[in-house]
C-alpha cells in the first residue's frame, strides 16, 4: 500500500497516478510493494528529522527510512517540496520532473541502489531517467 501524507499546502494530483507507477517501478526490479509512505513537508520539518535521527544539521530534499524485508519494499520517504522546488530551479528542470526524481530516488534506494560514490551515483541517476521517462511516457 502506498500512502501519501502533507504537512503543508501541497498535493499532487491524481495520486493514483503515481500509486500505479511507484507500484510498476517496485515490480520492474523484481520486487513487491508492502508499505510505503510519502510525507511532503518543508524545510523545517525535514531538518528536524534529520537533526533527530540522523544527527546532521544541514537541509535536503529527501530522507527515507528503510523497512523492507526482502523483496517486500516498506518505508517512509520525507521530502522537502521547498528543496525540490529549489532544485528544480537550480538544474533547469520543470517541478514535476525533480519532484518525479525524489519519488523514486527513495524507492531505488530501498530495492538496493546507493549513491555515495561517484560510480553509484551515475548509475543511480540513469535508473531515475529510467523510471522518469516511465512515468512521462504513460
Amino acid at each position: 500500500m502506498i500512502v501519501f501524507n502533507y504537512e503543508l499546502d501541497f498535493e499532487l494530483i491524481d495520486e493514483s497516478n503515481y500509486e500505479r507507477w511507484i507500484k510498476s517501478i517496485i515490480g520492474d526490479y523484481g520486487f513487491e510493494l508492502g508499505d510505503v509512505s510519502y510525507i511532503f513537508c518543508d524545510d523545517t520539518y525535514l531538518l528536524n528529522i534529520n537533526r533527530q535521527y540522523l544527527n546532521h544539521d544541514d537541509l535536503t530534499d529527501i530522507i527515507s527510512f528503510d523497512y523492507s524485508e526482502s523483496k517486500l519494499i516498506s518505508g517512509d520517504i520525507f521530502i522537502s517540496i521547498e528543496r525540490v522546488k529549489e532544485n528544480a530551479t537550480k538544474f533547469s528542470v520543470e517541478f514535476n520532473e525533480e519532484l518525479l526524481r525524489v519519488m523514486v530516488h527513495g524507492i531505488l534506494h530501498f530495492i538496493g541502489f546507493k549513491d555515495k560514490t561517484e560510480k553509484e551515483t551515475v548509475l543511480m541517476r540513469k535508473n531515475e531517467e529510467i523510471c522518469i521517462k516511465k512515468f512521462i511516457n504513460n
